[in-house]
């Protein structure tokens, strides 16, 4: 691919970005989350309607509500008891208040509600994504390497809580003539991603970023590209609970490549 080519393809993957980011329910608008662990009473402050986790894998959350409560399920106001599973995401989350998405979530058998508002201040004061000029020296080959099962590790989380991590395997490429590698996460659907830090990290970039390389081919072989490395969800809103990056994933050298900061007005 030409030096041209690359950077129209670049150049309309950071419009595609600034696009999703800023979208009514992109991450800017999220403005809480909730754990239901921690509200024992089952009211969740500004959210109405009675709110109870069910524990096990065929649980759920079980939400009371009244017609006075204004919420709406699938499109239809709400009144009695429904169970709630996750929902895929924001923009398809069941349950509203209002112009507000109410999305129900688990993560490490803990159940717990976000509210997505395109009225948030986030998305009223955004202006923009920084980011590093395209370099094509910082398009590396690389080889995915696969452990032969999952592993998990305890990382800190932004909220400060210790979470596990799962890591799926290694991406290895070379920088300077060494070899480095970052240990990478695995979705259901196979999209990878990596947490990373650097030497521009809380410098001259956020203090770490998230790497999504393409799937590999069948030798492992993939694309290794930080100009396409993208802020962490949670430079966009404090209620997200992003990974710090696991031991080994902090890159002892300057990757002035990808984006950078969150620019608001």
């Amino acid at each position: 691919m030409s030096t041209s080519e690359a950077q129209r393809q670049w150049q309309a993957w950071r419009e595609q970005r600034t696009e999703t980011v800023s979208a009514p329910y992109g991450p800017l608008a999220l403005t809480g989350t909730h754990w239901l662990g921690d509200v024992p009473d089952g009211r969740i402050p500004a959210i109405p309607g009675h709110w109870t986790a069910r524990p096990g894998d065929g649980g759920g959350v079980l939400l009371t509500a009244g017609p006075e409560d204004g919420l709406t399920l699938d499109g239809r106001p709400l009144e009695g008891e429904a169970l709630l599973r996750p929902d895929s995401g924001p923009a398809t989350a069941r349950l509203a208040h209002g112009a507000r998405k109410l999305l129900v979530m688990r993560r490490e058998g803990q159940w717990a509600l976000r509210v997505y508002d395109p009225e948030s201040a986030g998305r009223r004061a955004f202006a923009g994504i920084d980011a590093f000029d395209h370099d094509e020296r910082w398009a590396l080959p690389g080889v995915f390497r696969p452990y032969e099962r999952e592993r998990t590790i305890a990382v800190e989380n932004a909220d400060g809580l210790r979470r596990g991590l799962d890591l799926a395997g290694e991406l290895a490429f070379g920088v300077g003539g060494e070899e480095y590698t970052l240990q990478v996460s695995a979705e259901a659907d196979g999209a990878m991603w990596a947490v990373f830090a650097d030497g521009t990290s809380g410098v001259s970039s956020y203090r770490f970023r998230f790497l999504k390389p393409p799937p590999p081919a069948a030798d492992g072989s993939v694309s290794v590209d930080f100009n396409r490395a993208v802020l962490p969800p949670c430079a966009f809103a404090d209620h997200f609970i992003c990974p710090f990056p696991p031991p080994g994933n902090r890159l002892p050298f300057d990757v002035p490549a990808g984006e950078r900061n969150l620019r608001t007005r």
